[in-house]
């Protein structure tokens, strides 16, 4: 008698469970098919089903990518997105540096490159990829559950872009030569007396300075950095030599750069000298936005790899190999170093006005040139 109780308690708590079920798809089909409609409505393609786009994709069978990662992180992160979904064959290749971007846009805009499925959006021309986006609906579709993507990864303006992770600055010392405790502790330790006539460097591409303006201001930034100047640095540009000359014992000092550089940097400093410490407010900026073509080929696949890059997975790529480039708003170590602390974040809210805010900054500097690292 026990046992048919059991059983009967067993059938009743399985139908409750899919009344539950019922109920809950019941209430959010609505909701879906309302986004449904508001995205077509505006000219969007809209998937109400994760499992339509897989079945797509697997039609489609390849993806050819166009990434600014680091090289070292395009098998691990093909690996473990066709680990997912065997059916598919991933290319990726490498864009970045200024040239490269520019001429890969102009080839774009006069429609001779088509074979690309998903491709890098530099900061430095934002507002020039986004008319190349194909129009899927990416942010309804993250907000409705059909794809696996934090919201805030996606831009609001266009819903077809997504930051697949981002980047904080830091400054990097040589221990050695300035021990830990007279090291920087906040922006503003850098204009002290200690640490003036070329005692630090400055990179005149400032994207960590730019992405301090949204939390800061524009005011406060363009005084801090005609302070930085009156400093007398060492104008750099790019992040490898600076930090190699610091690493060597050569320099002491670096006001701000990439943190994800710096720690790659450490790795390769045999006498652990390098030190790459956060300073608040910290510097922080979305990075890698990436966009599906409107010429792709295998656009299913595409919008899956873009999901891939957002998952669990994918971010352990970005934080492991890059490393420490995952996006602050999936949890990964990057949203870690910065719990917390006070910050400063350029998202997509004020992402376009980068290159503004770069060149407003450079003017304060006083457009200054790099120079021979001695």
């Amino acid at each position: 008698m026990k046992l048919v109780f059991f059983r009967m308690g067993l059938v009743l708590m399985f139908l409750a469970s899919a009344a539950m079920n019922t109920n809950a798809f019941a209430a959010a089909a609505p909701a879906l098919q309302k986004a449904k409609q508001e995205a077509e409505a505006k000219g969007f393609t809209f998937f109400t089903n994760h499992d339509e786009i897989v079945a797509k994709a697997k039609k489609e069978g390849k993806i050819r990518v166009l990434s600014s990662l680091d090289p070292d992180s395009f098998k691990p992160m093909a690996d473990s997105f066709k680990k997912k979904y065997p059916f598919a064959d991933v290319e990726v290749q490498e864009l970045t540096g200024t040239e490269a971007i520019q001429r890969f846009l102009l080839e774009l805009k006069a429609g001779t490159s088509k074979e690309w499925d998903v491709v890098h959006a530099s900061e430095d021309f934002y507002n020039d990829f986004v008319p190349h986006t194909m129009k899927f609906d990416i942010l309804g579709m993250a907000e409705q559950g059909v794809l696996k993507i934090h919201p805030k990864m996606v831009d609001p303006a266009n819903r077809t872009i997504v930051a697949i992770g981002s980047a904080l600055c830091a400054t990097a010392y040589n221990k050695d030569r300035i021990p830990p405790d007279k090291a920087p502790n906040q922006l503003e330790d850098l204009l002290k007396p200690e640490f003036k006539g070329k005692k630090f460097f400055v990179d005149i591409r400032p994207h960590c300075m730019a992405a301090l303006m949204p939390g800061l201001g524009e005011e406060w930034v363009l005084n801090y950095a005609r302070k930085i100047k009156a400093q007398d640095p060492i104008w750099t540009r790019g992040n490898t030599r600076a930090l190699t000359a610091i690493a060597s014992g050569e320099q002491s000092l670096h006001q701000l750069t990439n943190y994800h550089s710096c720690i790659r940097a450490t790795w390769k400093d045999r006498p652990k000298a390098l030190i790459c410490k956060v300073l608040e407010p910290v510097s922080v900026r979305i990075q890698e936005p990436e966009f599906i073509t409107k010429t792709s080929a295998s656009p299913a696949t595409a919008l899956l790899f873009l999901e891939h890059e957002s998952s669990p997975e994918g971010q352990k790529v970005l934080d492991e190999v890059e490393p420490l480039k995952s996006s602050i708003y999936t949890g990964g170590e990057v949203a870690k170093a910065i719990q917390g602390k006070k910050t400063s974040i350029n998202d997509f809210r004020t992402y376009h006005k980068t290159p503004e805010w770069m060149k407003l900054v450079v003017e304060a500097y006083g457009f200054p040139k790099a120079e021979s690292v001695k």
